[in-house]
């Protein structure tokens, strides 16, 4: 099921709760009470709460934006290395120019298909992956030039060659979820509490008051899935973040 639509689910479902225990516990309260004998202390904690909840949403929602934008950098970055080493090698012989780019394609193929499935599933990279980036620097190394040109392309290979293995340990260090798990649990407990908040300001049962009620609580559902999806900073699915790869080379 698509990740919008579970979205929208969760948050028809957190406003038909909400909506329906307003409405059950205005049915037992009666209509005779009156909603400004709230105590100034409780809509004084209950704004205060808000604000401070907001605050911590607002942190983490800039956190995970940061750590995906951060994740699609380094995935731009290595994909950008590897094609500068097939585009940069065209100085080479016929035969060492020909091996560089099959090893390099080899490895962006092995990334893309079976390499990116295992790190979304559990935020590591693959020894093969490895090994098959040292075959392209391993390529460019043992590769001796023969004129100037080819002298002045060897060097500024072997740095693309080293960029794209920094991007790659950057991406091995950036593949788990961003937030912990005592975070985590601040978010829901804290969204717990300040949706908990709204019974004790003798909420009645009109439209106007019922649609405020499942508006702040949709909302709340919203940033919250907000903060779901961007914890994974390369994506839930491969296609999310491999545009980098995918639109410089064809696989």
């Amino acid at each position: 099921m698509d990740e919008w639509v579970v979205l929208v689910l969760a948050m028809v479902a957190v406003i038909v709760v909400v909506v329906s225990v307003i409405l059950l516990r205005g049915r037992r309260v009666g209509a005779g009470e009156d909603p400004s004998e709230t105590p100034d202390v409780i809509e004084y904690m209950t704004m205060m709460i808000g604000v401070v909840y907001a605050i911590v949403l607002g942190l983490a929602i800039a956190g995970v934006w940061e750590a995906r934008n951060s994740a699609q950098a380094t995935v731009q970055a290595e994909a950008q290395a590897l094609h500068e080493i097939q585009e940069r090698v065209q100085a080479f012989a016929p035969a060492a120019r020909e091996q560089v780019r099959a090893d390099v394609d080899t490895y962006v193929q092995y990334v893309v298909h079976k390499e990116w499935p295992g790190m979304l599933d559990d935020g590591q990279l693959t020894d093969k992956g490895k090994e098959l980036l040292d075959k392209v620097r391993a390529d460019i190394t043992a590769y001796e030039p023969r004129n100037d040109r080819e002298s002045q392309s060897y060097q500024p290979l072997l740095d693309q060659a080293g960029a794209a293995d920094a991007a790659r340990n950057a991406r091995a260090q950036s593949a788990g979820d961003t937030m912990p798990g005592v975070v985590w649990f601040g978010l829901i407990g804290g969204a717990l509490v300040a949706v908990g908040l709204i019974y004790t300001l003798q909420i009645r049962r009109s439209p106007r008051e019922l649609l405020l009620a499942g508006l702040y609580s949709a909302l709340i559902a919203f940033l919250l899935f907000l903060i779901w999806d961007f914890d994974a900073p390369f994506g839930h699915y491969v296609g999310d973040t491999t545009d980098a790869f995918t639109d410089l080379f064809a696989v």
